[in-house]
C-alpha cells in the first residue's frame, strides 16, 4: 500500500536536502500509453475491474466507439516531470500526470470525498489525496491506501505529433471511480444454514473492507457480515459533522451491491457471545452461527459517564442517524449542551452553532484536545468556538441531569453552576465494546482491547480482530503494540485481515491518518503522535493557518494543519518511506522562513 512504513533500519535525513525517495525505475510507469482504447478495465492479481454501479455484470459490459471520447490536451512539452494537470475531455475530466517522461491519466476526483487530487502529492508512482491521505495508482487506478473503498477509472493516453491526447470511456469520466471486480459464492449453501466459511461480526470499515478484500482476492465461500446496526454500512464519522444526514445519505454500500458479490448481511444481529472451541457465536435473539474464520470488528461503545437523572429524556450518545436527527431536531432555537470535548463532541457544538439558540460545552481539561494537538493548537481552536458564540465551562464536570414531565430542562455542574439545557449530547469517550468477548478464550487486556500480531490474528488460531478494538504492532513505535482508533486504519485492518484468513499474510504498512471539520475549517492529522514531547509550529495559530510537527526524542512523529494543504499528506509521504524527520532541522526551516514555506518537502533530487 501508498506510503508504507518499513523502519528495520532507520534513516535520518537533513530536510534542507531531500525528505522524499528518489521515484523509482520506470518499470512501475503506466502503460496506459501502450495498451489498447478498451483496457481501461485492468487486472489486479487474477481479477478484472469494472464500475461500481455495473460491478456484478462487469464481464458482459460492450461498448461502442460513441461511449468514449477523445481529445487533445497539451503539449508534450507542457508538462515536466512528477506534474499532475487537470485537464477537460468535453464529457468530463481526467487527472493527467507525467513520470519518468511517460503520461498516464486516471480519474481527477478521490473517490471517498471528492477531493481534487490535482491538489495532492504525486510520489513513486501513485498519487495521495490532500485531504485525507488516500492512495492511487497512477497506472491502474487502484486504491492502495485508505480511507475510501473505491478505485480510479484509467484513461488511455497517446501521443501524436508531439500532442497528447486522452480517450476515455464518457461512462467512467462521469462517475469519477470504479470498484474492483469480485468473485462470487461457489459454494451452494441455504441462507438459513448456521455456517459460514467466514464470519466478520460489525459492519463498520473494518468488517466492509475485509468482506470486499476476500472477494477482490478470489474467495469463493460463503461471507456472512453481521452488524447490531439497523442499516447497511454507512460513513459514521459524518454523524457529527452533518447532524441531518439520514442513513441512505450515509450509505457506503447498499444492499443490492453486498447481494451482487455475495457478501450476506445480517443486521440489528448483535454477538453476546464466541466459542472459539467449537468455533461457534451466539447472538442476542438465540441464534447460533458456526465458522471457519472469524473477522471480530465491533467498534467502540461511549464510556458511561454517572450522573444523576439517567431517566431524563433527551440525552444522547451519537452512534446512530437517528441520534443525530434528533439532536438537530430538538436543538433548533433551544439550548444545547456537550458533555466532554473529544473530537465526536466539538464537532456537533460546531454543527449546532447555526441551529440552536446556545451551545455550552462542559470539559475537564482547561484546554480541548491539548493531549492530542498541544495547548497552543487547542486555544487556537478553543478560540474559534467562542467567536462562534459557543461557551465553554472547563474543569467541570456534570453532577445531575434535570427534568421536567421526563424532559431535561437543566444540566447541573460540580461547580455548581445551572446550565439551561433542551438536549445534551455525551461526548466523553469511548471504549472498546468487546464485553461480549469474556470467556470466549480471545485474550483482552485491562482495558478490554484485543491484542493480535501483524496480521490481525488473535492469540486464538482462525480468529482475527481489527479497528477500534485491538492492539496491534505499529512500525512506526518499533512493532510495539498500539490501539489507533482512526477511521482510516480500521480499513486497513480489514484488508491486512483478509489476506491473512486466505494465506497470504502482508503486515500493516501505512500511516495513520486523522481529520476533523469544524466551522467550515479541516484539521488534518497524520502520523502517531502519542507520547509526543514538544510541538513546532510554522505559520500563524491565531490565524487557523498553520502546521504542527510533534516531535518525541528529537524525531518528528507527527504533523497537523489548518490550511496548509497539501502538508500533511507530503509529511505522510515522507514518513512512509522509513525517512526520519528531525526536530531540530524543523526548528531551523521555521526560523528560516517566515512565511510557512513547505518546499523542503519537495523532492528535488537523489538523496
Amino acid at each position: 500500500m501508498g506510503g508504507c512504513l518499513s523502519k528495520s533500519k532507520p534513516v535520518e535525513v537533513k530536510v534542507e536536502l531531500t525528505l522524499l525517495e528518489k521515484d523509482k525505475e520506470a518499470d512501475v510507469m503506466s502503460p496506459n500509453g501502450k495498451t489498447s482504447p478498451f483496457s481501461d478495465c485492468r487486472p489486479n492479481g487474477a481479477l478484472g475491474h469494472c464500475s461500481d454501479e455495473d460491478a456484478a455484470a462487469a464481464p458482459l459490459r460492450l461498448y461502442k466507439p460513441r461511449d468514449y471520447v477523445e481529445a487533445s490536451v497539451c503539449h508534450v512539452k507542457d508538462m515536466e516531470n512528477g506534474q499532475m494537470r487537470e485537464v477537460d475531455l468535453g464529457s468530463g475530466r481526467a487527472l493527467l500526470i507525467k513520470e519518468h517522461g511517460e503520461f498516464s491519466a486516471i480519474g481527477h476526483k478521490c473517490p471517498h470525498y471528492g477531493a481534487p487530487l490535482v491538489k495532492g502529492v504525486l510520489s513513486k508512482g501513485h498519487v495521495r489525496c490532500p485531504w485525507h491521505g488516500a492512495c492511487f495508482n497512477i497506472a491502474t487506478g487502484d486504491i492502495e491506501d485508505f480511507p475510501g473503498l473505491d478505485s480510479l477509472p484509467t484513461f488511455q493516453v497517446r501521443v501524436e505529433k508531439d500532442k497528447v491526447i486522452i480517450r476515455a470511456n464518457k461512462q467512467d469520466l462521469q462517475s469519477q471511480k470504479r470498484s474492483k471486480a469480485m468473485a462470487r459464492c461457489s459454494a451452494v449453501i441455504n441462507s438459513s444454514t448456521g455456517f459460514s466459511h467466514i464470519l466478520i461480526v460489525g459492519s463498520g470499515p473494518a468488517g466492509l473492507v475485509c468482506a470486499e478484500t476476500l472477494r477482490q482476492e478470489g474467495f469463493t465461500d460463503r461471507i456472512v457480515m453481521c452488524t447490531m446496526d439497523k442499516y447497511p454500512p454507512y460513513d459514521r464519522p459524518k454523524l457529527s459533522k452533518s447532524l441531518e444526514s439520514t442513513a441512505e445519505q450515509l450509505r457506503l454500500r447498499s444492499i443490492d451491491f453486498l447481494q451482487a458479490h455475495d457478501i450476506e448481511l445480517l443486521t440489528e444481529k448483535e454477538a453476546v457471545a464466541v466459542d472459539v472451541k467449537v468455533k461457534a457465536v451466539t447472538f442476542q435473539d438465540g441464534s447460533r452461527m458456526e465458522y471457519r474464520r472469524l473477522f471480530i470488528a465491533t467498534g467502540s461503545k461511549p464510556k458511561p459517564l454517572n450522573y444523576k437523572g439517567q431517566d431524563v429524556r433527551n440525552v444522547f450518545h451519537l452512534r446512530t442517524p437517528e441520534d443525530a436527527n434528533n439532536v438537530a431536531r430538538l436543538a433548533n432555537n433551544k439550548n444545547a449542551v456537550i458533555v466532554g470535548t473529544s473530537f465526536v463532541g466539538m464537532e456537533v457544538a460546531a454543527a449546532l452553532t447555526d441551529k440552536a439558540h446556545s451551545v455550552s460545552i462542559i470539559g475537564i481539561e482547561a484546554v480541548p484536545f491539548r493531549k492530542a494537538l498541544g495547548e497552543k493548537v487547542g486555544k487556537a481552536i478553543m478560540k474559534l468556538f467562542e467567536t462562534n458564540r459557543v461557551k465553554f465551562y472547563m474543569l467541570n464536570e456534570v453532577s445531575e441531569m434535570v427534568g421536567h414531565h421526563g424532559q431535561l430542562k437543566e444540566v447541573v455542574l460540580k461547580s455548581g453552576k445551572v446550565l439551561r439545557a433542551d438536549v445534551c449530547i455525551i461526548g466523553t469517550g469511548s471504549g472498546p465494546a468487546t464485553g461480549f468477548l469474556k470467556q470466549s478464550g480471545v485474550h483482552m487486556d485491562s482495558k478490554g482491547f484485543v491484542p493480535v500480531n501483524k496480521t490481525m490474528q488473535t492469540n486464538i488460531d482462525g480468529v482475527y480482530a481489527g479497528g477500534d478494538i485491538v492492539t496491534f504492532p505499529f512500525p512506526g513505535r518499533s512493532n510495539k503494540k498500539v490501539n489507533i482508533p482512526h477511521w482510516q486504519m480500521a480499513h486497513v485492518h480489514g484488508r491486512v485481515a483478509a489476506l491473512g484468513m486466505m494465506g497470504r499474510p502482508t503486515e500493516i504498512k501505512t500511516v495513520p491518518y486523522f481529520w476533523s471539520a469544524m466551522f467550515g475549517k479541516s484539521l488534518r492529522y497524520a502520523g502517531y503522535g502519542e507520547g509526543f514531547d514538544d510541538v513546532v509550529i510554522q505559520g500563524d495559530v491565531d490565524e487557523l493557518k498553520f502546521v504542527a510537527f510533534y516531535t518525541r526524542s528529537e524525531e518528528v512523529v507527527a504533523v497537523a494543519s489548518m490550511n496548509y494543504d497539501p502538508i500533511v499528506s507530503r509529511v505522510a509521504e515522507v514518513l512512509g518511506s522509513g525517512k526520519t524527520i528531525r526536530k531540530r532541522d524543523v526548528e531551523l526551516l521555521t526560523r528560516q522562513r517566515k512565511t510557512g514555506d513547505m518546499s523542503w518537502l519537495i523532492d528535488k533530487g537523489s538523496q
